[in-house]
């Protein structure tokens, strides 16, 4: 079972930004994949179910949204801090949802498949509350700043729960679109086991791609932090996929083919541009029969032919180990991306038995899916076990029954542990330098907050 987990530990091992512990020794992707979902688990906000898994996280943020007499209860945190954002969070959803779609034989197989479901649903029950009121959308919870300069848990917390919304008036496109396709994607994955869910969840996706079409605008609120640069079109062209998916209804079709993205030659997929995600997942469409996404696939083929070395058109630099380099900054998430639409692209090649044409260079299906195996390897480090330590507030204070017990102070390991257990201190933010994935060295690279790494992995363990 060694391919299928390449592509679908893509959306979640490093989503939030966590330093994982590894030991040297084989891979073993099923591993890693348990350990990922329930990774998501330690990041959850609100009122914890009795089948909550990591037991030294507690109930948190029970208020949230008290001060506007609304209930924001539940989601997730972002990163290591005790804010939630929404944007990162429902791109985050949508891209869990696209890996257990396409993947969902070989979640089933590795016995994770309700794991992931009941990940999708933490934050899709999350957008339902954010989203109660016609053309509105609250999309953050919590002062940035103040949670910056306090460093405790989220179940100790007393920096301010500030409130941040959108609406006809103070319009935000992007993150309104990005939470119906959020929905729209996870409404495909409740479609047979809660159909009724499944529903609701679609009727409110096409809400808010009404409202985010209709008050064009993008929204500053959750700058600096996560500031859209790329506009909102990426966004409301993503959604109006996602929403054609479940219902084929012509007015998605007319609306892709009428904002079509012909001149969106892009390198990279990540929370604030999404005109890669579209091109693969309408040339999916395409090779289905669906012709009139045909532009799509040109485009699709840009952006892999673009990272793949070899390629006469590339321009993404890698590491003198093989990884992706983007940028500085949270490198990985833009390498897990990548991996994940690498390994779906290459997939559809696979099934229709096509090559990828990069100029005058051909790439076989495995050739594709080899550089995305490679970026997935680079990311969990070297470990046959996956032993991990995650590295934030939430793991490295102590547990404490007192009110901002552990404000002061950084703990290393786990509430139990005083001693990270693992060998290799991976990575989340590599520089062009590093020697990721030599054999003589260099740290590894897991550390980004929300990107499609549970995929590739995931299609790793399952076809081998």
């Amino acid at each position: 079972m060694a391919k299928a987990m390449e592509a679908l530990l893509a959306v979640v091992l490093l989503l939030f930004c966590g330093e994982w512990q590894v030991v040297r020794g084989e891979f073993d992707y099923r591993d890693a994949l348990s350990k990922s979902i329930l990774f998501l688990e330690a990041q959850r906000s609100g009122k914890l179910p009795q089948s909550q898994r990591v037991k030294w996280r507690g109930d948190s943020g029970l208020t949230d949204g008290k001060l506007q007499n609304v209930d924001l209860a539940g989601g997730y945190y972002d990163a290591g801090d005790n804010v939630k954002y929404g944007l990162p969070m429902a791109f985050t959803i949508t891209t869990l949802a696209w890996g257990t779609l396409d993947y969902g034989k070989e979640l089933k197989a590795a016995g994770e498949i309700q794991n992931a479901r009941d990940a999708i649903r933490w934050g899709t029950d999350y957008f339902l509350k954010a989203s109660a009121t016609p053309n509105e959308l609250w999309v953050q919870v919590g002062d940035p700043q103040a949670d910056h300069n306090c460093w405790e848990r989220p179940e100790d917390m007393d920096t301010p729960r500030s409130l941040y919304k959108i609406d006809k008036d103070t319009p935000g496109s992007e993150i309104a679109a990005e939470t119906a396709a959020a929905l729209a994607a996870s409404s495909i994955v409740f479609r047979f086991t809660n159909p009724r869910y499944s529903h609701l969840l679609l009727q409110r996706s096409q809400s808010l791609f009404s409202f985010a079409d209709r008050y064009k605008g993008t929204y500053g609120g959750e700058c600096p932090f996560y500031c859209s640069v790329s506009g909102y079109n990426d966004e409301l062209l993503w959604a109006a996929s996602w929403l054609y998916r479940p219902t084929k209804s012509s007015y998605y079709s007319n609306y892709i083919i009428q904002h079509d993205d012909v001149k969106a030659y892009v390198n990279e997929f990540n929370w604030d541009l999404k005109y890669a995600g579209v091109q693969v997942l309408l040339t999916d469409l395409y090779f289905q029969g669906e012709a009139q996404f045909s532009a799509y696939r040109s485009n699709a083929e840009r952006f892999v032919c673009s990272l793949l070395p070899g390629s006469p058109i590339r321009s993404v630099k890698t590491t003198p180990g093989g990884l992706l380099y983007v940028r500085d900054g949270a490198n990985t998430q833009y390498v897990t991306s990548a991996a994940f639409l690498m390994a779906r692209y290459s997939d559809l090649l696979s099934a229709k038995k096509r090559t990828l044409s990069c100029g005058n260079t051909l790439f076989k299906p495995n050739d594709v899916m080899g550089f995305a195996k490679l970026q997935s390897d680079a990311g969990p480090g070297e470990g046959r076990d996956f032993e991990f330590e995650i590295r934030t507030r939430r793991e490295t204070l102590q547990w404490t029954s007192k009110p901002g017990g552990g404000r002061k102070g950084w703990i290393s390991g786990l509430p139990d542990s005083s001693e990270p257990n693992g060998k290799d201190l991976v990575d989340g933010n590599p520089k062009a330098g590093d020697k990721l994935l030599d054999p003589d060295g260099g740290d590894g690279a897991s550390c980004a907050r929300h990107s499609p790494r549970k995929g590739p992995i995931c299609r790793d363990n399952g076809r081998s």
